[in-house]
């Protein structure tokens, strides 16, 4: 027992589920608790940006030159663009064969249009045209002290490091700054990891607090699909490639425990980022492919997000008795791949990107979105849990495809 309680993820487990139990019986005082999860958040987001630049930098720098860069970007990029379309895919698929949406019979007219009406607006916003133009920030400050878009951050890192390398020996110093900045942050970030148990439990009282148990009961079958689903996706897609690239996904699973308590209770994967970083680089993966992957997968490889994508828009569907044709649901896919990262770093991502992908199938009322609004928030947990699998898996499977994986590191890791 006392070796178990040294341990991260004990304290992490048991804060979740004494949340979740005072958020159950003491619904009131649960939901005061919101500023405590929330300052935790924010604490870890306070360091994210500056984190993933020097991440960047170090990693075009460590890689050695830009067409390096270029090799494991594009490779990482093609990668994600597979999995992804994947991911869509298994969502659509499942949706056909359970149709959890089925026999709600909702009139449209009846639809709370106020309730989604801050979402619809933010993906109205989210033209193409604009979409790009938000990833060049105002200043070079802007991209740290604005919105907190990754996709500004990487942009500037990508910049910076092909500036850096290309100076060579002038470039020599501002590289052993970046060193020394990279070990503060990190040993900034793990200090707040202390108090995850706190951050994580305060999130799950105010979550069943808030929405209650009782609230699931009408939702459950979209739940139960959403959960299974992504079971599958990460146990079979997901394992299938980590078994091609020679390790075992339940165990690498129980190998990143204690980052997936902290996703689960804190229901974001941007918690556990820097966590997850180190544990690859301990697995055998280069720095530079931990550098250049890890942070460009929290905007391009979100594979719960894209399940959880067609899921909601068929569901909306199903649930007003709306016949979608092949050519609607292929178009519902396509541009789910494009506005999954369209909305990178907005609070309330998941459903700005849902409400630009339904605007495209006018059949399918945006205000549909009010009928998962109420459990969107349970949903939310499954999505960052998928998604922060995904980009370990895919860090390891391009370290192997670069050969740059220690593959004796990996085995001894897991155990395998």
């Amino acid at each position: 027992m006392k070796s178990l309680t040294r341990h991260l993820y004990f304290w992490v487990l048991l804060s979740i589920f004494f949340g979740g139990l005072l958020g159950a019986v003491k619904p009131e005082l649960a939901v005061s608790l919101k500023p405590v999860g929330d300052g935790f958040i924010a604490l870890v987001k306070m360091l994210i940006s500056p984190i993933i630049f020097c991440t960047v930098v170090l990693g075009i720098a460590g890689a050695g030159d830009m067409r390096k860069v270029g090799r494991i970007g594009g490779k990482a990029l093609l990668y994600f663009e597979v999995v992804s379309t994947l991911a869509l895919g298994i969502g659509l698929v499942v949706m056909h064969l359970l149709h959890p949406g089925r026999g709600f019979n909702v009139d449209p007219q009846t639809l709370d249009t106020a309730a989604v009406a801050k979402y619809t607006k933010a993906a109205s916003e989210q033209s193409a045209a604009e979409f790009v133009l938000h990833i060049i920030p105002k200043t070079f400050a802007d991209a740290f002290t604005g919105s907190g878009d990754l996709l500004q951050v990487l942009l500037l890192a990508v910049l910076f490091g092909y500036a850096m390398t290309q100076l060579g020996k002038v470039g020599k110093p501002v590289h052993h700054f970046m060193e020394d900045a990279s070990h503060i942050f990190f040993a900034m970030m793990a200090a707040i990891m202390k108090l995850a148990p706190l951050g994580a439990g305060a999130a799950m009282a105010f979550t069943i607090g808030k929405y209650g148990l009782g609230s699931l009961k009408p939702l459950v079958a979209l739940m139960g699909s959403f959960y299974l689903t992504c079971a599958v996706f990460v146990l079979v897609v997901l394992g299938a490639i980590a078994a091609l690239t020679g390790f075992n996904i339940l165990r690498f699973i129980v190998y990143i425990k204690d980052e997936l308590l902290t996703v689960l209770g804190t229901s974001s994967s941007e918690s556990a980022l820097v966590p997850l970083m180190a544990k690859l680089e301990r697995l055998g993966c280069s720095k530079s492919v931990v550098g250049l992957v890890v942070p460009s997968g929290y905007s391009f490889n979100l594979d719960g997000t894209n399940i959880y994508l067609t899921m909601a828009a068929l569901f909306v569907a199903q649930a007003l008795n709306i016949e979608l044709t092949l050519r609607q649901e292929f178009t519902i896919l396509g541009v789910a791949m494009l506005t999954s990262k369209g909305a990178s770093g907005v609070s309330g991502a998941g459903f700005i990107t849902l409400a630009a992908t339904l605007a495209v199938v006018p059949s399918i009322p945006v205000a549909g979105l009010a009928l998962i609004l109420g459990i969107d928030r349970f949903m939310s947990e499954a999505r960052a849990l998928t998604n922060f699998v995904g980009n370990g898996v895919a860090a390891i499977v391009i370290a192997r495809w670069e050969n740059e994986l220690d593959q004796e590191c990996l085995k001894q890791q897991l155990r395998t």
